[in-house]
């Protein structure tokens, strides 16, 4: 990883680094990084609370650990993928990762909900992971990964362009507990262990999901999105 190296001038106030002035925002967005830098992180972590990393070259999230105030994190249009897991950030309430590089929805969500159990905002739209009519997704795909992600996140309130309803916190409640998953693999066979602690895709989950979601939910299909 190219390290990255800041001149003198660049290290300033919080204050100096946004527009409004305000000392707990600290936006870092084009500026060509392929990391957080070292003598940022000194300065700012202790009272930044909103930090935008966007449109740089940032995959390793580790330095975010320091940032222990941090509610709100910009990360759009960086090569991230599902490999670049966050630490844990339990103050962390809303999440942009628009335009990033992740491609395989399961174990991401699952690693994401244990680092950021709090989240009620939280963006991935233009990733290979999250389908939507400009990459080929499907209807049922947008709304089955729109429910795994809803399922996840008890405290969620918008997912990507859209509010999170009632009905479909509740339908996701009921489709992806561990009964359903149960219920989707043949008793006494390894494939729910398999499921349940392998790295799998998104596109396997699917299709073991779809079939089940065909039977039960056809009077239902228009009520959730």
């Amino acid at each position: 990883m190219a390290q990255t190296i800041l001149p003198a001038d660049y290290i300033q106030s919080s204050e100096d680094l946004n527009e409004d002035g305000d000392s707990t925002k600290l936006t870092l967005a084009y500026e060509r990084l392929y990391e957080l830098p070292k003598t940022i992180i000194e300065r700012f972590c202790d009272h930044i609370k909103y930090l935008d990393i966007s449109h740089n070259k940032i995959t390793n999230l580790d330095g975010l650990v320091h940032f222990k105030h941090l509610t709100t994190l910009i990360a759009d249009d960086n090569p991230i993928t599902e490999h670049s897991l966050l630490p844990p950030m339990p103050n962390l309430q809303l999440l942009w990762l628009n335009h990033c590089k992740i491609s395989s929805l399961y174990p991401w969500v699952s690693k994401l909900k244990e680092s950021c159990p709090n989240l009620q905002y939280l963006s991935v739209m233009g990733n290979p992971a999250a389908p939507s009519y400009f990459n080929g997704g499907t209807f049922y795909e947008m709304l089955q990964y729109r429910l795994f992600v809803i399922s996840q996140f008890p405290s969620l309130l918008h997912l990507d362009d859209r509010k999170v309803t009632e009905d479909q916190r509740e339908e996701a409640h009921r489709l992806y507990k561990r009964p359903l998953l149960e219920r989707i693999v043949k008793p006494g066979s390894s494939s729910l262990t398999q499921l349940m602690t392998s790295s799998v895709t998104w596109s396997s989950v699917h299709s073991k999901i779809s079939s089940f979601w065909n039977k039960e939910n056809r009077q239902r299909r228009n009520l959730l999105i």
